[in-house]
C-alpha cells in the first residue's frame, strides 16, 4: 500500500538512522528482525523464508546480516559465525578489508561517480593494473557490475571478432542467468524456463580432452565453426569440478587450430582462489578472454571485467561505445579493484589459498575416512571446495548443522548435495581447525542419526 509523501520520509529516515548506527535494544532488534521477515515475505521473495538457513535454522528470530570483519559475520543479536562462504567467492580478502575499505571511504569523498565525459582515472588505472597481472598478452579491460555481464561482453566479443555465431560450452557449466549467459549454461535446471536466448550453443563434457577435440572438427566438418569456448578453469557451481593436468593445454591447443577465441571464466576462479593468481595459471595457459568478478572488487565493492589482448579488442575501437554501461567502471568499483589486487599481492594471498587448501582437503579426507557413509567425496582446489554426500538431503542437513554450530556454509547452485567451502584466504588456521571440529560433530550426529533410521527400517513391523 502506498503511503503518503510524509510516512515514507519517516521510514527513510528511520533506515538511515540505523544504517548511522543507532542503538536497538535487544526487543527491538528482535521487532526489526521480524519487519524484516514480512519485507521478504510482502516485497521480496517469500521463497527465500524457506529457501534461507538464515530463517528456518536460526530459532526463534532469522539471522540478519549486520556486520562483518575477516572471516567472521555477526547477525543481528549478535551470533557470530565462521564464514566458509565467502559470498560464493567475493570475501578472498576478507570480510571489510581495512585497506580496501579506506581506498573507498578515500575516493567517496572525492567524487562516487562519473560524469560519463571526462576521462575516468581508476578506471584507466585498473585496466593498466590488471594488464600487469594477467596472463600473456590480455591487457584491455572493460569493466562492469557482476561476472554475468562479463560473460555477456565477452560473447559480444567473440562474435564481433570473430563473425562467427556458434559457441561451445561444457555440461556442468555455469556462466551466469541473464539471458546470453544463460545459454552457455550445462544445466536444464536453469535454462529451461527460458530456452529462447542464443540458440547456437553446443555442449561437451568437462574435462574430456577427446570428447573436446570431437566437438571441435564435427563442427567445423559441417561449417559452423565456433566463435568460442567458453570454459571454467575450476566448474564451481558443479561442485568444484577440477580437470585432468593438461585439459586447458588441450583447449588452447584446439581454439587456436580452429581459429575459435578460448574465454576463461575466472569470475569464482580468479585472483587466487584456486592457489594461483589465476585458475589457468595452473596449466600455464593464456587465453584469448578473461572474465573476471566477485572477489575483483575485494568484498566491498559490485566489479566485474572482461579482458583481452590488442588485436582482438580492435574490432571495439571504431565504435567505443557500440558495448557501455552506466555503472560500469565507476570510480569507487575501480579503487576498490586496485586495493583488492594490491592486497592479493601484498599478503600473497594465492599461496595461502595454496597451502590452507591442502591443509583443510588433508583434514577433510581424514573425515571422509571416519564417516564412509555420510561424505562421499572432497574435491576442489585452493580453497575452492566441495563436498559431495550422498542425497540433497543429506547435503542440506550437513549445511543447516553447521549453521546451527555457528559456520556458514551452502550448496552449490548445481548441486545441493555438493557443500561449497570457500572462506576468505586469509582465514587464520585456528579458525579452520575450529571449522573441522564443528564438521566433525555435524558429521557424527548425521551418521548416528542415519544409523537409527536403518535399524528401525531393519525391525519388523
Amino acid at each position: 500500500m502506498r503511503l503518503s509523501a510524509h510516512d515514507s520520509l519517516k521510514l527513510s529516515q528511520r533506515y538511515l538512522d540505523l544504517v548511522a548506527g543507532k542503538a536497538l535494544s535487544q526487543s527491538e532488534m528482535q521487532q526489526f528482525i521480524e519487519e524484516t521477515v514480512e519485507a521478504y515475505e510482502r516485497h521480496v521473495n517469500r521463497g527465500f523464508l524457506t529457501y534461507r538457513k538464515s530463517v528456518t535454522e536460526s530459532g526463534q528470530f532469522a539471522a540478519l546480516e549486520w556486520s562483518g570483519s575477516g572471516c567472521m559475520l555477526r547477525d543481528g543479536l549478535g551470533r557470530e559465525y565462521i564464514d566458509c562462504l565467502g559470498g560464493y567467492g567475493i570475501f578472498s580478502a576478507g570480510i571489510n578489508h581495512p585497506r580496501i575499505v579506506k581506498a573507498v571511504t578515500d575516493q567517496v569523498q572525492r567524487m562516487a561517480l562519473n560524469s560519463q565525459e571526462l576521462l575516468e582515472p581508476w578506471r584507466a588505472a585498473l585496466a593498466r593494473l590488471l594488464a600487469a597481472v594477467t596472463p600473456g598478452e590480455l591487457s584491455c579491460s572493460f569493466f562492469i557490475n557482476n561476472g554475468t555481464d562479463a560473460i555477456e561482453g565477452a560473447i559480444k566479443l567473440a562474435r564481433l571478432h570473430t563473425g562467427r555465431r556458434v559457441f561451445l560450452s561444457t555440461l556442468g557449466g555455469f556462466h551466469g542467468k541473464s539471458l546470453g549467459a544463460l545459454s552457455l549454461m550445462g544445466k536444464a535446471t536453469f535454462r529451461e524456463p527460458f530456452a529462447t536466448g542464443l540458440q547456437d550453443v553446443r555442449f561437451v563434457p568437462f574435462g574430456d580432452g577427446e570428447a573436446l577435440e570431437a566437438e571441435f572438427a564435427k563442427a567445423q566438418t559441417i561449417g559452423s565453426p565456433f566463435a568460442a569456448f567458453v570454459v571454467e578453469p575450476v566448474q564451481g557451481e558443479a561442485g568444484a569440478v577440477v580437470p585432468p593436468p593438461g585439459y586447458l593445454r588441450t583447449a588452447r591447443e584446439l581454439c587456436t587450430r580452429y581459429g575459435t577465441l578460448l574465454v576463461a571464466d575466472e569470475v569464482q576462479t580468479g585472483l587466487g582462489r584456486t592457489g594461483a593468481m589465476w585458475g589457468v595459471d595452473h596449466d600455464g595457459v593464456q587465453p584469448d578472454v578473461m572474465c573476471l568478478g566477485k572477489s575483483l572488487g575485494g568484498g566491498v565493492m559490485p566489479l566485474s571485467a572482461f579482458v583481452s589482448t590488442p588485436t582482438i579488442w580492435e574490432c571495439l575501437v571504431p565504435n567505443p561505445v557500440i558495448h557501455s554501461t552506466t555503472f560500469g567502471g565507476n570510480p569507487l568499483a575501480c579503487v576498490a579493484g586496485i586495493a583488492a589486487i594490491h592486497v592479493t599481492l601484498e599478503e600473497d594471498l594465492p599461496a595461502q589459498a595454496a597451502q590452507k587448501g591442502e591443509f583443510l582437503t588433508r583434514e577433510l579426507r581424514r573425515l571422509q575416512t571416519r564417516y564412509p557413509g555420510v561424505l562421499n567425496e572432497i574435491r576442489g582446489r585452493g580453497l575452492l571446495l566441495g563436498l559431495e554426500f550422498p542425497s540433497d538431503e543429506i547435503g542440506y542437513r550437513f549445511a543447516a548443522g553447521l549453521f546451527r554450530r555457528g559456520v556458514l556454509v551452502a550448496g552449490t547452485y548445481s548441486k545441493a548435495r555438493t557443500v561449497r567451502i570457500e572462506p576468505a584466504l586469509g582465514i587464520p588456521t585456528e579458525k579452520i581447525s575450529e571449522v573441522l571440529n564443528r564438521i566433525d560433530d555435524t558429521l557424527k550426529e548425521i551418521a548416528t542419526s542415519l544409523r537409527v533410521a536403518q535399524l528401525a527400517a531393519a525391525q519388523p513391523a
